[in-house]
């Protein structure tokens, strides 16, 4: 009979260091893969913040137009902000090497107007933001539009100005209020 009790206490160990064991690496399988998904979400969201494309400074640009058609100076000089956080983002990788030498030429001539827009009265954000839309239309020349973007211009801004518009209908940002329809569409850039 001690025997017998010692073969089912021996068992009993037995079955419940299996037990044990099997849950623990249950639990170590289901946390590893708990904490790998984790990992690779943060991954996922860590690459989404850092870097942006082009359509997202192209979207940010149309912010910034928006901004200046209303001549709203602090709206603006958020719109330059989030223009130079996407420029500073933007990611380069899938182009060539000479196309990411122009662009890294674009982007930093960039970054300054947007800069400027961001610390400047609504006069000087209106210069800066020619400059800027030259730089834009630089960049879609070499990344292309996910949308329609027409390049309009204004022949009575400063000898003639253009802006990119994310519709036909003309809204002058240079001039605002004062002569909001003033410019017409030259041509659909894709």
């Amino acid at each position: 009979m001690t025997n017998l009790k010692i073969t089912a206490t021996v068992a009993t160990a037995v079955l419940l260091s299996f037990s044990a064991f099997s849950c623990n690496k249950n639990k170590s399988t289901k946390e590893t893969a708990v904490e790998s998904t984790a990992m690779n979400n943060n991954e996922m969201a860590k690459t989404g913040a850092e870097s942006s494309s082009a359509k997202q400074i192209v979207a940010d640009y149309m912010t910034l137009k928006n901004a200046l058609v209303a001549t709203n100076k602090e709206d603006a000089a958020k719109a330059g902000l989030a223009i130079g956080a996407s420029l500073n983002s933007f990611d380069m990788s899938k182009y060539t090497a000479p196309q990411q030498k122009d662009l890294k030429d674009i982007i930093a001539d960039a970054k300054e107007n947007a800069e400027h827009i961001s610390e400047s009265e609504i006069d000087h954000q209106r210069e800066h933001f020619k400059i800027l839309t030259k730089d834009i239309t630089d960049m879609i020349a070499i990344t292309g539009a996910d949308s329609k973007v027409y390049q309009m211009n204004c022949p009575m801004y400063d000898g003639g100005s253009n802006w990119l518009s994310e519709s036909k209908e003309v809204k002058n940002p240079y001039l605002g209020s004062k002569m909001m329809t003033c410019g017409s569409m030259k041509k659909e850039l894709n």
